[in-house]
């Protein structure tokens, strides 16, 4: 159920303004309205990427290099993967932050940020933690998905909690499918916003709303950890993503 405490941790998080709808499919005792929020606002934010260099990253150079002020990571037919490989940001980590970040994502095109996430041990580029999902035919766009981890957390439209030891638990939607997936642009740029505080992680697309994962997993949750994009195994794609702009948050508990 919506709980009081979630009604009112869920706006806290979010940049107070306009510009933004976050509607939540709300029970009969709170009317549904739409809460405007400021995605516009770049106060507090650095820029992490610097559009002509990898300076600060590191990753495999036979699937990332720089091109056009983009990061990009390409699979080719000559180069095809055995795991998912990542470039990960090494100028600290992410704890309570706001990040965003522009991309593009080929048709077949499968990808990911990784956030509050640690290097895994079965692979010299391989990532475990939080990810805000992307791909080229937008299944999964928007969805938080754990990495080696838990797998799906939130599926996109939904705002979700989760415990140890039990599947994610549906509290509200933010809207039907077919309404979400319209705000996502085909081969085209997208920007991406996400905000993690305390244990409340949100996915924001193109200004709306597309996953709430509330963490309450203290066995498996982490607070802090590094930041990485991905390139993923399957056919021939293409990732690109410019203009990351990284905001960290004074700690919040929550």
């Amino acid at each position: 159920m919506i709980t009081p405490r979630l009604l009112m941790i869920i706006p806290k998080l979010l940049p107070v303004g306009c510009g933004v709808v976050f509607c939540v499919a709300l029970p009969a005792f709170a009317q549904p309205r739409p809460m405007p929020v400021v995605t516009n606002d770049e106060s507090g934010f650095v820029q992490i990427f610097d559009g002509k260099t990898l300076a600060g990253w590191e990753g495999d150079p036979q699937y990332w290099r720089v091109e056009n002020g983009a990061l990009v990571g390409e699979v080719t037919a000559t180069n095809l993967l055995k795991q998912n490989s990542f470039i990960i940001w090494r100028g600290g980590e992410t704890r309570d932050f706001e990040l965003k970040v522009e991309y593009r994502v080929s048709a077949k095109g499968n990808s990911g940020i990784n956030y509050r996430s640690v290097m895994a041990t079965n692979g010299p580029s391989a990532m475990r933690g939080y990810q805000a999902d992307i791909d080229g035919k937008n299944q999964y766009t928007g969805q938080n998905y754990e990495e080696k981890g838990r797998t799906f957390l939130a599926m996109r439209g939904q705002v979700t909690r989760v415990e140890n030891g039990k599947p994610p638990e549906v509290i509200a939607s933010l809207g039907s499918t077919n309404d979400l997936v319209s705000v996502i642009k085909d081969e085209d740029w997208n920007e991406y916003h996400l905000i993690a505080r305390g244990n409340v992680l949100i996915h924001i697309l193109n200004g709306r709303v597309l996953s709430v994962a509330i963490d309450e997993d203290p066995v498996n949750r982490t607070r802090t950890g590094l930041l990485g994009v991905q390139v993923h195994v399957g056919p021939p794609m293409k990732i690109e993503y410019r203009n990351f702009r990284l905001k960290r948050l004074a700690d919040e508990a929550l």
